[in-house]
């Protein structure tokens, strides 16, 4: 006898067949995710790295740094790498050897960023606050006034986006002046809660839909008001959601510019403000720009980072849609 293996179970054609477009399908989504990841990675590469470059480098197209000891000899090479510098972080005191040195351009820098910082955070607080608030009561009651539903309601919220800026800005400006807010945080602060208002009332209301009101229900028969349930039993639950609501808006009110430009002038400027001061009757100082452009989203990176697993719940359980 033969100690040859006999198999006895062979693969069909079409079981052959079902695992080639598995594979391929595989590939593809693989592929395709690769490729969108280089696409939305890539303008944060090309920020960094330009922050390091010179005039030649950025006119030349310069991409990859490179030691100057280590830098390949050939016209290929002088096309794609370049020796990195500190100029870009020197124009605003951040380099090594201005670190230790005092720098009017670096303390004006921490002062929008602080300004920055206190606004985003304060005015995405603030939403998140207000607009579970409100999506709650959109997902849990009954309104009606005149011929508005909850459902009318919502729109109108949502139809506050619709507007755009430049049409509010001669009567923020008016506004403003009367209330003596111009140029101050809590002037900002205000309006760029009422910004992204809608989109977390939008968000947490689908957020809130999700969570059975069963739960509810058993918190109000063992003796807690609508408030407790709310604080103590549907708040925990949805916090995935609140968290995807702060960062979106965290997002859109860090980098916020054409409100901070018209009603601020000293005090209250943001970082989007003195990043676009970097170009002038010269031409774009690209180094200092990206410089102050990688300071800038360098804090939402790290945020990002860190409140990620909060994202991906949030966005499991339906809070973005």
């Amino acid at each position: 006898m033969s100690d040859t293996p006999v198999q006895i179970f062979r693969d069909s054609e079409a079981d052959r067949g079902f695992r080639m477009k598995w594979w391929v399908s595989r590939t593809a989504i693989y592929g395709v995710l690769v490729v969108w990841a280089v696409i939305c990675l890539f303008p944060i590469y090309w920020t960094a790295t330009t922050s390091f470059k010179l005039a030649p480098n950025v006119m030349q197209g310069q991409m990859v740094p490179w030691p100057q000891d280590w830098t390949p000899e050939g016209p290929l090479a002088k096309k794609l790498f370049y020796v990195p510098k500190w100029k870009g972080w020197e124009s605003i005191g951040m380099s090594p050897q201005t670190l230790s040195q005092e720098s009017t351009v670096r303390a004006e820098f921490l002062k929008r960023f602080m300004n920055s910082a206190v606004v985003a955070l304060v005015s995405s607080t603030l939403a998140v606050v207000l607009g579970a608030m409100a999506a709650y009561g959109l997902s849990r009651f009954r309104y009606k006034w005149a011929w508005m539903k909850n459902d009318d309601i919502l729109f109108f919220f949502l139809s506050q986006l619709i507007l755009p800026p430049v049409v509010l800005a001669l009567p923020f400006l008016v506004l403003y002046k009367e209330l003596a807010l111009l140029d101050t945080r809590i002037g900002l602060i205000l309006l760029y809660t009422l910004s992204v208002l809608p989109i977390v009332i939008w968000i947490m209301k689908d957020q809130f839909e999700t969570i059975p009101t069963e739960l509810e229900e058993a918190a109000l028969v063992d003796g807690l008001s609508i408030w407790g349930a709310f604080l103590t039993i549907i708040v925990p639950i949805a916090v995935p959601g609140m968290v995807a609501a702060f960062i979106l808006s965290l997002v859109l009110t860090w980098n916020e510019y054409f409100f901070a430009a018209l009603l601020t002038s000293t005090h209250a400027n943001t970082l989007p403000v003195m990043v676009a001061s970097q170009t002038g009757s010269q031409g774009i100082n690209w180094w200092s720009m990206a410089a102050l452009s990688f300071a800038a989203i360098l804090p939402l990176i790290v945020i990002g980072v860190v409140l990620e697993r909060f994202i991906i719940k949030g966005m499991a359980a339906g809070a973005v849609k």
